[in-house]
């Protein structure tokens, strides 16, 4: 909810936090095990999930081949690692089709359950509860209000010549019900953001995409 100085309006929209992972105790566990392997950078575990066929992209960088050249897991600084936890590691649901639906999951949260009349790229959402809204872009400044799972918009940012913000971590966002501010930027996410796909296949879970973009 959006709380302190800002006011509760109707014109406020939420994504809230969902996981649906214990509906299937075995994917349940599968991912349990593959929080850990990733949390541990366990390259060969991760490649031992990953379809032959993994979508890792909207071109023709698709295939387990190009997934280990893209993101080369046997570097532990690889991206990879963050990227994926994050995904893994906030919620998600089932969405297979009929007799199948346990059979595929989509993750995270704000991929799988978000609005379809709300553009993906004009629309983020608050990613976490009581995310403070600052009036500056600095972790002293002051305070307007808390957002949870809030639906915003982000404020585009006029770049200098050098092409670097001038507000680095941070998004300048816009609630729906029209209070600007600043908000830490891994509390803001896109929708289109990394997101993977899991396949129930021959009675074995797999990974079928991890990709960002539209």
């Amino acid at each position: 909810m959006l709380v302190s100085a800002i006011g509760v309006s109707g014109q406020e929209r939420y994504l809230r936090f969902s996981d649906d992972a214990s509906q299937d105790a075995g994917f349940l566990a599968f991912r349990n095990k593959l929080a850990s392997a990733a949390e541990s950078k366990d390259a060969r575990f991760i490649y031992s999930i990953v379809d032959p066929q993994i979508r890792n992209g909207f071109g023709d960088r698709n295939g387990i081949a190009w997934f280990k050249r893209d993101w080369k897991l046997e570097r532990t600084n690889s991206e990879f690692w963050p990227k994926f936890l994050t995904v893994i590691k906030n919620g998600g649901s089932f969405q297979g089709d009929g007799d199948k639906k346990m059979d595929q999951f989509v993750a995270p949260y704000v991929y799988a359950n978000w609005p379809e009349d709300l553009d993906s790229f004009e629309y983020f959402a608050i990613f976490g509860s009581d995310v403070n809204l600052r009036k500056s872009p600095d972790i002293n400044g002051e305070i307007l209000g808390k957002l949870s799972y809030s639906i915003v918009r982000v404020q585009e940012e006029e770049l200098p010549k050098s092409g670097r913000s001038g507000n680095p971590g941070w998004k300048r966002i816009r609630t729906l019900s029209g209070t600007e501010g600043f908000v830490k930027e891994e509390f803001v996410r896109s929708s289109v953001d990394y997101r993977a796909g899991f396949e129930k296949k021959r009675g074995r879970w797999v990974m079928t995409f991890f990709l960002a973009g539209d």
